[in-house]
């Protein structure tokens, strides 16, 4: 009898463990151009050929996933059946993507365009700009972008506005900052960073007004130089952004007024907050890169550090259980901590030096 219980309660603990089958992971295995596929927990299957995966970002939409390549790929794939479906080649280096209703436009670094294509990915169009292009964005019916070259964006708009395939058409372009590098969108304000300049640009999408934001920190002295917005965290009413060059996660009201420093162990790269905001999970580089530590986003206090055999590269929250996958490089690991307890609830092997984590949510 007593062996019968604990081997209910042993299944019980177990199966408490796992995680929901409604969450699929995908992988980016960056030095093996594939990308692995972990269900329920445990690498179930990998697809490979999926070009240079140095920057390897994954999207999906709906039934279909879309991963574009360091070298100007870009690939439809059923998520469900992990199969290639098909792919097309928009230059020798592309560097972002979005998908709208009916379309998908690449920015593209070498060939100096933007590539509009079909959701199965035929090419419709091929916007010349003379120019490198990052930061490309969606809001309502427009297509926004930055071009590095030129310190210009450029704001598109769907003259079909949904009704068959797209008819893009320049409505404003924006002189902004010297070198912009990346942008992201926050309500109808398209927010953009420069290189060069010491400030950001912020473009009121609904009134097509443009005006720069100076950003201070601790003793209101200016901050120099800022990394991707994609390190960045945004909670309903704050602002977390690593600082460069400083141990501290800087925090600011969404006008970025300077709220506080958080001192960190290291110097941060990449900042993720949870579904519920509540925390904040953050990465390093250099001697911390292994590390990873939890900050209370209401306390700003750091509640838990972990460290890892290996470099950390990402870290992605699940929406599903309460768990945080790290991407642990050259361990060849995914680590599984349990967010409700903060303990190290398990590690995934059988990856190839993986980075990127993406989930994609589905029905069984």
């Amino acid at each position: 009898m007593k062996i019968l219980v604990s081997a209910f309660l042993l299944t019980g603990v177990l199966f408490a463990a796992t995680p929901s089958a409604s969450e699929k992971l995908f992988v980016v295995e960056r030095e093996s151009q594939s990308v692995a596929i972990i269900n329920q927990g445990l690498v179930k299957s990998r697809m490979e050929n999926m070009h240079n995966m140095n920057h390897g970002i994954i999207k999906f939409d709906e039934k279909d996933g879309y991963l574009i390549s360091r070298d100007g790929y870009v690939v439809r794939f059923d998520p469900v059946r992990e199969k290639i479906l098909n792919e097309y080649k928009t230059s020798e280096s592309a560097i972002g993507f979005v998908i709208g209703e009916n379309y998908v436009a690449v920015a593209n670094y070498d060939d100096k365009s933007v590539d509009i294509l079909t959701k199965d990915l035929k090419p419709i169009e091929k916007i010349k700009t003379d120019s490198k292009n990052v930061g490309i964005k969606i809001y309502k019916d427009m297509l926004i972008f930055a071009q590095m070259d030129s310190d210009k964006v450029t704001v598109l708009k769907d003259e079909n506005a949904g009704k068959g395939l797209p008819k893009f058409k320049t409505i404003k372009e924006f002189d902004v900052g010297e070198m912009p590098f990346d942008a992201m969108i926050q309500d109808n304000v398209y927010i953009v960073g420069f290189f060069l300049t010491k400030a950001f640009g912020a473009i009121d999408l609904d009134k097509m007004e443009y005006s720069q934001i100076k950003i201070t920190a601790e003793g209101n002295k200016p901050v120099l130089k800022v990394p991707h917005f994609g390190f960045w965290s945004l909670s309903k009413d704050k602002t977390f952004i690593p600082a460069v060059g400083d141990n501290a996660v800087m925090v600011y009201d969404k006008k970025f007024n300077f709220i506080k420093n958080i001192t960190t162990q290291g110097l941060p790269v990449f900042t993720a907050l949870s579904p519920d905001k509540r925390y904040l999970a953050v990465t390093f580089s250099g001697k911390d890169f292994p590390a990873v530590q939890i900050i209370d986003t209401q306390t700003y206090e750091i509640t838990k550090t972990f460290t890892f055999p290996g470099k950390v590269l990402h870290v992605r929250w699940s929406d599903a259980d309460d768990l945080l996958y790290v991407s642990v490089n050259d361990a060849n690991q995914i680590s599984v901590i349990n967010t409700k307890e903060w303990f190290l609830e398990r590690e995934i092997f059988q990856l190839k030096h993986p980075s990127g984590i993406f989930i994609y949510q589905h029905q069984e």
